[in-house]
This record gives structure tokens, C-alpha cells and sequence, in this order.
């Protein structure tokens, strides 16, 4: 994976806390990560190049006039006030890839002396096994930092540990052998028709980004909620604000009364098209 960054610009090493989204469901963690990126203001500062990425190519999705500024399959962005970088992926990774993207991605941010990771990403809202929306949508963790995937300041703010994590099942370990570089046979894991439904969640990006960066010895947290194909951006609200919250970036309200105000990116203006014609109604 190569980081390219753009002329006349120089890439913060201060900047040690990465947050990207992996693709899942929904889009929710890209949303989310526009969300933080046109809130925040954080400054483009490149691309990176990666074989395991399918090429896609855009209008820039923050400003309201063009100016030739492309949107690339993965951009990188900074926030050096609060010493954050943010990575946006905005095409999907090849099939059967996904291992080769993560173990990437986590030498890269080694390479480029990230110590903190955070992951946002969605999960199937029809997999949700004990639904309780009394609190509102809810945020999910997991984390590196027990071998159990708890985490204390996690749980202060409020969220429940992903229970559907256990080291020792058989994908999960799999997954971990594979991220540590342990000689594994490939088929010791089961073929997707194979599979029950505590292979799930290991099957999902999310999870071999955390296996990789964990691997690399990153502290690294995902994020997650569960949503359905849809409108998500109040998803994408929730989780953005989740991230907030975990870094103090003061971005926890959507009016702007009480610290940051988030800004809409401009290309949500259009990302769920235009809306309905009246006169039909």
C-alpha cells in the first residue's frame, strides 16, 4: 500500500489516533466518516494505493462547487488540533481480499506511527438477538484492550461489549491466526455455505481490520451499531457522535448548542436522490 500525499503538503507524524470505517451494511461507517470530516474540518491530505481496492473515481464530496477535486477510493484526511487522522474508503475491497486490505492498512498506520485505531462500521439489524430501543439506537464496542474484547471506559460511556466475540470459536481464532501470521490451513475454515451464524460477525470487514491492527499491537476499538438498508443517516449521526464522544471532540450535538456543530457534507444533498414530487400525492 502506497501513501501519496499531495503537493505542497506534509503528513502530521503527531497525528497518532486513525479512524476509518469498514464497509458493511447499510455504508453507516462512511457516512459517518464524511460526518466527521465536514464537521471537524480535517485537511485532505492525500490518497492511498492499494491492489485490493476496486478503482472508482468521484466529485469531491465536501464542497458545494467543483474544482476538480476527485474523490478517490481511499482518501486521507487530518485534524493535527487534535492530533486525529481519518481515512474515507469509498469503493469495496476485491472478493476474497479483505485479509491482504486489513494486514495493509495495518502496517501502513504502523508505518505512518498511528498508536490508537478506531473502527465504524454497521451490522444487520436482523441479527440483532436482544432488541431493547428503550435508550434509543445503541452503540456497540469491541475492543484490544482485554482478551475478552472489554473495555472500561467503553462500558463508562455507556455501550455493551459486542457478545458475539469469543476468541476461541473457531473463525474468530482463525482470523486472529491468520492476522499473526501463524500457519494455518486454509481449510480449516468452513465454506460460506458452511457457515453458522456464530461465523458471522467474523466474516465481516470489521473484524479482520481488528484482528490486523490488533496483531500489529495497535490499540484498536470498533464501533458498531445495528441498522438496515436505508436512509442511515441517523446511523450515521449515532455513530459519528459515538466517535466523538470516545475522542472529546465535542461534536454530541446536532443543534450546535453545546460545543462543535456538525455540518452536513455536501454530497448527502443528493445521496438518497431527489425528494418525491408532490403533486402525486
Amino acid at each position: 500500500m502506497d501513501f501519496v500525499v499531495e503537493e505542497a503538503k506534509t503528513s502530521n507524524e503527531e497525528c497518532s489516533t486513525l479512524i476509518l470505517p469498514a464497509l458493511s451494511i447499510g455504508n453507516v461507517g462512511q457516512l459517518a466518516v464524511d460526518l466527521l470530516v465536514s464537521s471537524t474540518g480535517a485537511q485532505k491530505m492525500g490518497y492511498l494505493d492499494d491492489p485490493n481496492i476496486l478503482p472508482c473515481v468521484g466529485n469531491d464530496a465536501y464542497a458545494p462547487v467543483p474544482h476538480g477535486d476527485l474523490a478517490l477510493p481511499l482518501q486521507a484526511y487530518e485534524l493535527s488540533s487534535s492530533s486525529l487522522a481519518l481515512i474515507q474508503q469509498r469503493s469495496p475491497v476485491v472478493k476474497g481480499k479483505m485479509l491482504e486490505f486489513a494486514k495493509n492498512l495495518a502496517d501502513f498506520a504502523v508505518a505512518s506511527g498511528k498508536k490508537r485505531v478506531i473502527v465504524l462500521s454497521g451490522l444487520d439489524f436482523g441479527r440483532w438477538q436482544k432488541i431493547d430501543l428503550t435508550s434509543g439506537l445503541q452503540i456497540y464496542y469491541l475492543s484490544s484492550s482485554n482478551s475478552d474484547g472489554s473495555d472500561h471506559y467503553c462500558q463508562q460511556l455507556g455501550w455493551k461489549r459486542l457478545q458475539e466475540y469469543d476468541p476461541t470459536q473457531r473463525c474468530w481464532k482463525y482470523l486472529s491466526d491468520l492476522a499473526e501470521g501463524n500457519g494455518v490451513q486454509e481449510n480449516h475454515l468452513p465454506f460460506e455455505d458452511e457457515l453458522e451464524d456464530e461465523d458471522y460477525y467474523p466474516s465481516l470487514p470489521f473484524a479482520a481490520l481488528f484482528s490486523c491492527f490488533k496483531a500489529k499491537g495497535l490499540k484498536v476499538t470498533c464501533l458498531l451499531c445495528y441498522c438496515s438498508e436505508g436512509d442511515n443517516i441517523a446511523d450515521a449521526f449515532n455513530l459519528a457522535g459515538a466517535a466523538s464522544k470516545f475522542l472529546g471532540l465535542g461534536l454530541n450535538s446536532l443543534h450546535g448548542d453545546e460545543g462543535g456543530k456538525w455540518v452536513v457534507p455536501f454530497s448527502w444533498k443528493t445521496v438518497y436522490g431527489p425528494p418525491p414530487d408532490m403533486s402525486i400525492f
